[in-house]
């Protein structure tokens, strides 16, 4: 009974006081025309040669109406990744930066993107658009960003890039991986200066310039696996305005081909999103069992009023999910397959912690982070 009717109790408060997190909202208007700002673009790349032409293609494609710079810096890659985007350039908007050695305490990502917000294009940009080197964007996507942000007064536009969702196991994963994400960083939270919460998504994130300044760039956030919700709370901090929402101009090319590569995805940080705390991982594990694990057990097991109550929240739970099976043009039914997934998620965040404790937690691209400050 204790458990059926906390289990109902927490979908009641996700559904209706939550942030309205399921809703899979908002979107960019594309209609708003920009302004003429200065745009510097900086991609980092790590032997990213499958991706990159579509990617740096696609930003050289952009119909932006002001003055342009995008800076593709090359993190030490060993596969050709900067020749194929040199091979690119059409004009004098392409910069390629080769990138130093990685130093003590930083990730690979963040001291590339140091990089190239130390370059003249950004230091003299009114934004700054970073980007993920398996990103594609549509032609007018800059010039949307650009307008929400002049429009709005905002220092931070984010964007949940559309994933790729084709494979099987992207299908049946993907989904509620945007599900989660939306339900930890409810947007309309992120974007209510009244809340502390901020959050972003990596894929597309614009920034004014007098925001990267105010928090002095990404230094103080260099060994920070999941840098784009720590930029975000850095930003929103210090007073700067944020808008999250779901992009329908951008898109990752990047393949999850089985379960095991999305497995991987979600143990690289799991546990750096839980602090690096047992306790938090043992509350998580609880939450998600009565969240996730407990409805669908009482409805075909239980009696009485504990089998209504677990047959009512895994119905709540069907239905939240239906905005993001939409988007990814999924079946309906995969709402009553939630609790089956989340377990897949439980074993991937306990599989971080393992691989945290046994020294090889936060690994990619041939390398393997510390996760201590300062390491």
């Amino acid at each position: 009974m204790l458990v059926s009717v906390l289990s109902f109790a927490a979908w009641i408060y996700l559904v209706a006081f939550h942030g309205r997190f399921w809703r899979s909202s908002p979107v960019l208007d594309a209609g708003v025309p920009p302004g003429r700002a200065k745009v510097a673009v900086v991609v980092p790349a790590r032997n990213e040669a499958e991706h990159i032409r579509q990617s740096i293609g696609s930003l050289l494609a952009q119909d932006y109406p002001g003055e342009l710079s995008i800076l593709l810096v090359d993190d030490n890659s060993t596969d050709g990744t900067a020749g194929i985007a040199a091979s690119l350039d059409d004009g004098d908007r392409l910069t390629i930066i080769h990138g130093e050695p990685l130093p003590p305490g930083w990730t690979g990502k963040l001291w590339a993107v140091h990089q190239g917000l130390m370059h003249e294009d950004t230091k003299t940009a009114g934004f700054v658009l970073l980007t993920d080197a398996d990103i594609v964007h549509a032609p007018g996507h800059l010039s949307a960003l650009v307008a929400k942000a002049e429009t709005d007064g905002l220092e931070l536009v984010s964007e949940m890039v559309h994933l790729h969702c084709e494979t099987t196991a992207e299908r049946a994963l993907i989904p509620a991986f945007v599900f989660f994400f939306q339900m930890l960083y409810p947007f309309a939270w992120a974007a209510d200066p009244k809340k502390r919460l901020a959050g972003a998504a990596g894929g597309t994130m614009l920034l004014s310039r007098a925001a990267i300044d105010g928090v002095q760039g990404v230094s103080g956030i260099r060994d920070n696996l999941i840098d784009d919700c720590a930029l975000a709370n850095e930003i929103k901090s210090t007073g700067g305005r944020i808008w999250l929402g779901h992009s329908e101009q951008a898109e990752s090319v990047r393949v999850y081909a089985n379960w095991r590569d999305v497995w991987e995805m979600i143990a690289r940080t799991a546990y750096v999103q839980l602090g690096h705390s047992p306790l938090m991982l043992m509350g998580c594990i609880a939450g998600m069992s009565v969240i996730y694990g407990a409805p669908p057990l009482l409805a075909l097991l239980a009696h009485g009023l504990p089998r209504v109550l677990g047959a009512l929240s895994w119905l709540m739970m069907a239905l939240a999910f239906q905005p993001t099976l939409h988007r990814y043009r999924r079946s309906p039914f995969w709402g009553f397959a939630l609790p089956g997934i989340s377990l897949f998620y439980i074993g991937a965040t306990v599989t971080s912690a393992v691989r945290h404790y046994a020294g090889r937690g936060g690994g990619w691209k041939d390398r393997v982070y510390p996760e201590t400050p300062g390491a």
